[in-house]
């Protein structure tokens, strides 16, 4: 019951992706196998019964050939042509179920928190998304698609056997059907221990090996990097033992099943001798249940692959099922779209950050006019880039409500990736052509500066945008932001780190082009709270004051304010 409790947020969906094609999968598989068996079957029977005939003149003349042969061909074509459909359906199913996981999977990261949590782990939520995912595959293809082959094997060979003895069909059934599955019952649970020691070991040394890559330099300073290679051929003996442990496993498991076929083909071997003794059955059909019978294990010993994979997929089962659910439950905010003449309504927010008992933000209220431009002052700590975070669904409230319009978040770190400046720029929308992402870039001031790269807009960036100046990689992010059209824009220190010329021109071309956009500026700079017709002053968490433009105290908020 508790591995099926562990494995169900993940079983349900995987069927629920493609269940016509993964039950046509399942059903070409088992008729795959029934025809090999009845090919094999036929085959001894008209080889027996053709000899047996050719012993007088008159049954040979009289013995039909063609139909029994004809039989035969049928059989071996259409194994061949149900063998190739199946492994056609089942693989096209099961890549297939596994995109559609991986996007469910995806879309259960898409919610609060997800992007501190991937830059935190990325290397475990990777894992989580490739290897994990993958590891359900033995799911299907290991265990349900065997099973089923095994299951109507059984069944088949019961069936014959039943015509010449009813009780020895039903012993026969039974038999397989216990021996078949109890040795791969068996097998899973000694085996899921050293299944899941191993798929931990892998990720450990895929984790570590990627550390010893990409931070050797930092290793080397720290004097780490000796330790480092100790611990990634740590990772690899605990590897090593598990692949040892799963190989002895899988060698005694061919040995069980093995000695089942062979149990299994004596136990026939007695019981259609003594039929045939007694008259009951004749020499083919003394062979069709020898053939039948020795066909029907092979089946089930498919099933050993899947019965040493389960512990792996029982452990990807645990770590994805959590986010394998439509709806985040941790997620109490309501959100929607705010009142007529609204761009964003706040009331009574409370923000903690993961492992937290402290609340970043209590009881914050906060209400944007459209077309308004607000900026967000006070000291590091106060809360600013904690509320643009979770008004920008970053993060989940604990209580309060939010009705907020289609926005878009630049924050402090420019997000570049290994890839062009093309590809770059469309993240922020995919159908943009040529003519305007170079419309963006002269907004943002630096289509001078690509049309003079040898590539133009297909520049190749390194890693975190490496290539890009940080003016230019900001500016880039300027670009970016104007690709998007939604009516407000969420910024948190949009000039931090450039120098006063670079910082001033941005700001010049966000006022610009921020005309009929409402604006909410988390800042600490003069230059930039100079924007806003309103400062929201915070404090610990807190809203202190609200301050509008032409006052005194905005006057001497303003002045207070960081200067360039």
């Amino acid at each position: 019951m508790k591995l099926w409790r562990d494995l169900r947020p993940v079983i349900l969906p995987f069927l629920a992706a493609e269940p016509g094609r993964l039950a046509l999968g399942a059903g070409m598989a088992a008729l795959t196998v029934l025809m090999g068996m009845a090919l094999l079957g036929l085959s001894g029977w008209f080889i027996t019964a053709t000899a047996i005939a050719g012993l007088n003149a008159m049954t040979a003349i009289r013995f039909d050939v063609f139909m029994p042969s004809a039989g035969i061909r049928l059989l071996a074509l259409g194994r061949t042509a149900s063998r190739y459909g199946e492994r056609l359906v089942t693989h096209d199913a099961t890549f297939g179920v596994l995109a559609a996981l991986r996007e469910r999977l995806f879309r259960g990261w898409a919610r609060p928190d997800a992007a501190r949590q991937l830059l935190a782990r990325p290397a475990r939520l990777l894992f989580r998304l490739t290897a994990d995912i993958d590891a359900l595959e033995s799911l299907y293809l290991r265990m349900l698609v065997p099973g089923a082959a095994a299951f109507g094997a059984a069944l088949l060979a019961g069936i014959v056997l039943g015509f010449m003895s009813p009780w020895m069909g039903v012993a026969l059934a039974l038999w397989l059907t216990g021996a078949g599955w109890g040795i791969a019952l068996l097998v899973a649970a000694r085996a899921r221990p050293a299944a899941v020691r191993r798929a931990q070991a892998m990720e450990a040394l895929r984790a570590r090996a990627v550390d010893l890559v990409a931070g050797q330099t930092e290793l080397v300073m720290a004097g780490r990097l000796g330790a480092q290679r100790e611990a990634l051929a740590a990772a690899d003996r605990h590897l090593a033992q598990a692949d040892l442990r799963l190989n002895r496993l899988e060698a005694g498991t061919g040995m069980a099943y093995g000695m089942a076929g062979t149990l299994t083909l004596t136990a026939v071997l007695v019981a259609v001798g003594w039929l045939a003794g007694e008259g009951a059955i004749g020499a083919p059909a003394a062979a069709l249940a020898l053939l039948v019978a020795l066909t029907a294990i092979e089946p089930f010993a498919a099933l050993r692959r899947g019965a040493l994979e389960t512990g792996r997929a029982w452990l990807a089962a645990r770590r994805l099922a959590p986010r394998m659910a439509q709806q985040d439950e941790t997620a109490c905010a309501a959100t929607g779209m705010p009142g007529d003449g609204y761009a964003l309504q706040l009331t009574g927010a409370a923000v903690s950050h993961a492992g937290s008992h402290t609340a970043t933000l209590q009881d914050v209220s906060l209400t944007l006019s459209a077309g308004e431009r607000v900026a967000l002052v006070g000291p590091s700590g106060a809360g600013k880039s904690t509320l643009l975070a979770a008004l920008a669904g970053e993060l989940p409230l604990q209580s309060g409500h939010v009705l907020v319009q289609p926005h878009c978040l630049l924050t402090q770190r420019t997000e570049l990736f290994q890839d062009s400046l093309r590809a770059n720029l469309r993240l922020a929308d995919s159908l943009a052509d040529d003519a305007r992402l170079w419309r963006a870039l002269q907004a943002a001031g630096l289509a001078h500066e690509v049309k003079a790269m040898a590539s133009g807009l297909d520049t190749l960036l390194g890693e975190g945008g490496l290539g890009l100046s940080g003016g230019q990689s900001r500016r880039l992010a300027l670009a970016r932001l104007l690709l998007r059209k939604v009516p407000l824009w969420l910024m948190d220190e949009p000039t931090e780190a450039l120098d006063t010329a670079a910082a001033h021109d941005v700001l010049q071309r966000l006022e610009v082009h921020a005309a009929g956009r409402t604006l909410l500026i988390a800042t600490h700079l003069r230059r930039e709270a100079a924007l806003a017709d309103r400062l929201v002053c915070m404090k610990e968490g807190r809203i202190v004051a609200d301050l509008k433009r032409g006052t005194p105290a905005f006057d001497a908020a303003l002045s207070a304010l960081r200067p360039d």
